[in-house]
């Protein structure tokens, strides 16, 4: 189940305490927040952290714009779940992305993670496994505390049966179909 929206003219009534939290935080004005596991967090990406996501969007843009999706950090919603993401890095198809609030993982084509020292193991651990339950085809995560990235795909409820890596910054990595370009690490 996803938040309820909201209307101006409508009171709004918590049918249960997952939606009743992930209204909230969709309603907090002016700060980005996520919902990891029951925990709020707000979302205060460093400019380094943020040059590291805009390397690879500039990489992967040209096949994104042929494939007619949009990169971005949309919320994410995992249903029956006190869960809430807002990944640092996702390419959705353009016409699911028209008009919609939070989207599914497995309405993704990659979402990917840069990790900080704040969240290094909440995006190693805890979002790896519920992207894969979740059925996000592909899943790039960035560390920048080891330096690696590692590619995890072909999700299942038990988690991600193909993983590539950790590769150290400066190997390139292959994003499969309907990628299938090299992404430089280089400069992570």
């Amino acid at each position: 189940m996803s938040a309820q929206p909201h209307s101006d003219t409508a009171s709004y009534v918590a049918d249960d305490p997952e939606t009743a939290l992930k209204y909230a935080i969709q309603h907090i004005e002016g700060d980005r927040v996520q919902i990891v596991e029951g925990v709020i967090q707000h979302i205060v990406p460093s400019w380094d952290h943020e040059n590291v996501a805009d390397k690879i969007r500039r990489q992967i843009s040209p096949v994104v714009d042929k494939l007619e999706c949009l990169t971005g950090s949309g919320d994410l919603d995992l249903p029956g779940t006190a869960n809430w993401f807002v990944p640092d890095l996702a390419v959705v198809p353009g016409d699911l992305a028209k008009g919609a609030g939070a989207l599914l993982p497995g309405q993704t084509l990659l979402v990917v993670e840069v990790t900080s020292d704040s969240n290094g193991d909440t995006d190693r651990i805890v979002k790896r496994r519920r992207y894969a339950e979740y059925g996000a085809p592909l899943y790039l995560l960035v560390d920048r505390q080891e330096r690696t990235c590692t590619l995890y795909s072909q999700p299942g409820d038990l988690g991600y049966t193909e993983v590539h890596g950790p590769h150290p910054f400066g190997t390139p990595i292959h994003l499969p179909d309907p990628f299938d370009l090299e992404l430089d690490t280089s400069e992570f």
